[in-house]
């Protein structure tokens, strides 16, 4: 599986267009908590590592995520597919 980032992307229209398949239904939210689902080893970001969504971009077909360390320092801020990540939930969800 190949996996694209869209850094120094300015505009949504430069995204690529992207439909999530049905196993992607879900919408992902700003300020949702997220971890990725595969390794991107190109920029030091392994799968499960947890960030914040801080943009919402290409009509909710990718997502700008901050990783941040325990001290809240931001380490790492890349746009990603909402295939490449999944939402954390805190509580249990209703069916």
């Amino acid at each position: 599986m190949k996996i694209e980032l869209f850094d120094a992307v300015s505009r949504i229209e430069d995204l690529p267009e992207y439909h999530p398949g049905l196993a992607e239904i879900g919408k992902i939210e700003l300020f949702d908590i997220v971890a990725l689902t595969h390794d991107i080893p190109e920029h030091n970001l392994r799968r499960g590592e947890v960030g914040t969504v801080v943009e919402i971009l290409s009509n909710g077909d990718a997502y700008e995520v901050e990783f941040s360390d325990r001290d809240g320092q931001t380490y790492e801020c890349r746009g990603f597919r909402a295939s490449q990540l999944m939402v954390l939930h805190h509580e249990p969800i209703q069916a």
